[in-house]
């Protein structure tokens, strides 16, 4: 026979239970869709039973990219094999979903051991404590530099003059090396954008000189210089400027796109894979967390005038690149965009300034940690990094996520101001939840209506309300979730076994 006191028990036990086993699997929406778009699943559901073909398409996003938007670690590669292969479709349109927490030890346990022992390697005991004069550090070569950023014809061995009063001699946009067959109806890379795609000679010449001019900061090379009706420049601000009194007009945005994890077409058709990440926000009146795809960020420079007409772009790379780039390829309609600051005049030479010293600084981190894995994409950040550290500096604010520098890296002396810029913006490496002004800021649209990835829109909707009335909740991690449950079926199990040994002592 039940009292009620075992009738109240029980039914927090049942509760805590169902609690256990969670709602039915959340089912993503085919619709809406750009026109002439499909999901990965899709694409995957066709082909993954063709002999060899999810191996070859793990291996070609194992490869580096210019605009990936995170590392397939070894863990992350083993997870969406494992989605094509269980046949997990639901899975794959959300791949990874993982949080920042459960993403950075696939990285962190790698850039850890290598950050232990550069650091080891500083701290030297002597018994002879007469101070040690250092010893001259050489002169970072071409060769040296060529991984880690393109510099075009130039070299940093010898001097050069550079006039842009004559037009650009470099060959015109050729998709060789961007766009790839795979096969079975599958290409990789995208075609000409028709606006920029023109303009690729004086784009490409830019960037390269922007990168050169940039290079000149350090110590032992020659200097190149840029002159334009007569004037020199022998920093990237400082051309800028001459652009601007030469007539030319310049303007620096700073642009957010949603990050296209494949750049991948089927069939003619685009095939949209975002990188899914948790934001820990709890989506109001569901048990679902709130999963947002990874943006990509990079400052553009838009320079139209008597003599230049050029468009390139500047942001640290999956390719481990941090520099000035050409960005004349046609991006899929659902990456969107977002010009989130627009820099003119002085502003726009400042954040000019500020991209060239970047650009020093990680070749200085690059040469002082030669051994850190992916070319030191992740531990010294991700295209949103620099990018947040600048805008920083010029707003007041960084709104942007993820960012993952590791500010033991950025202790290189010459670097002082990019290491401060660095340290100042918030990390998502220590499991602080990302506040919601960064993941809305980070998005290519300020109207949530425009986004086309099938179920985003009503899910950042009834966030966005959460967060504006003050009802917004976090959820916690899957550890937490399943201490609490099982802390509270102890408690009922605790609260049972009081009550039975409480009837027998009456009896």
């Amino acid at each position: 026979m039940h009292t009620p006191a075992t009738r109240i028990v029980s039914a927090i036990a049942l509760a805590l239970l169902i609690g256990c086993r969670g709602d039915a699997p959340y089912v993503v929406p085919e619709e809406p869709m750009p026109a002439n778009t499909i999901m990965l699943s899709q694409m995957m559901r066709e082909l993954s039973a063709t002999p060899g073909f999810t191996d070859a398409l793990l291996a070609e996003l194992d490869k580096d990219g210019k605009k990936g938007p995170a590392l397939l670690t070894p863990a992350l590669m083993k997870h969406l094999r494992e989605l094509i292969l269980g046949k997990d479709w639901q899975g794959l349109d959300r791949f990874p979903g993982w949080t920042m927490q459960e993403i950075n030890p696939t990285v962190r346990v790698v850039s850890h051991v290598v950050a232990k022992k550069e650091v080891d390697k500083k701290v030297v005991v002597k018994k002879d404590t007469t101070p040690v004069a250092p010893t001259p550090e050489a002169p970072i070569t071409t060769a040296e530099a060529a991984p880690f950023i393109d510099l075009g014809s130039y070299t940093l061995e010898q001097p050069h003059t550079i006039s842009l009063d004559r037009p650009s001699t470099l060959p015109g946009f050729s998709t060789e090396g961007i766009v790839s067959a795979m096969g079975e109806g599958v290409v990789r890379g995208d075609d000409a954008n028709p606006a920029l795609a023109p303009l690729h000679a004086e784009s490409q010449r830019l960037a390269d000189l922007l990168n050169r001019l940039s290079l000149n900061a350090l110590g032992g090379a020659a200097t190149a210089t840029a002159e334009l009706d007569g004037r020199q420049a022998i920093t990237p601000a400082a051309l800028i400027q001459s652009l601007m009194d030469s007539g030319h007009t310049v303007t620096v945005w700073d642009a957010r796109y949603f990050a296209n994890f494949g750049h991948f077409h089927y069939k003619g058709q685009d095939v949209m894979m975002p990188f899914w990440v948790s934001s820990q926000i709890a989506i109001p009146d569901t048990r679902r967390t709130l999963l947002v795809p990874v943006s990509h960020a990079e400052y553009e420079w838009q320079i139209r005038g008597p003599k230049i007409n050029a468009d390139v772009s500047w942001y640290f790379g999956i390719d481990g690149k941090a520099e000035f780039r050409t960005m004349d390829t046609l991006d899929q309609p659902w990456v969107l965009g977002r010009r989130a600051h627009a820099y003119r005049n002085g502003d726009a030479v400042e954040v000019t300034r500020l991209a060239g010293l970047m650009t020093v600084a990680y070749m200085h981190e690059h040469r002082s940690h030669p051994s850190l894995p992916f070319g030191g994409y992740y531990a010294l950040g991700v295209c949103q990094d620099g990018i947040a550290a600048i805008e920083k500096k010029m707003t007041g604010h960084a709104t942007l996520f993820p960012n993952t520098a590791e500010a033991i890296y950025f202790d290189d002396p010459r670097d002082a101001e990019i290491n401060a810029l660095i340290k100042a913006i918030p990390k998502d490496r220590a499991g602080k939840l990302p506040e919601p002004e960064r993941i809305f800021g980070s998005l290519p649209t300020t109207n949530l209506n425009a986004i086309t990835i099938p179920g985003l829109t009503a899910d950042l909707v009834a966030v966005q309300t959460a967060w504006r009335d003050g009802s917004l909740e976090r959820t916690p991690s899957w550890i937490r979730k399943m201490t609490t449950r099982v802390l509270g079926v102890s408690v009922v199990a605790l609260l049972l076994g009081i009550i039975v040994v409480r009837r027998r002592r009456s009896r």
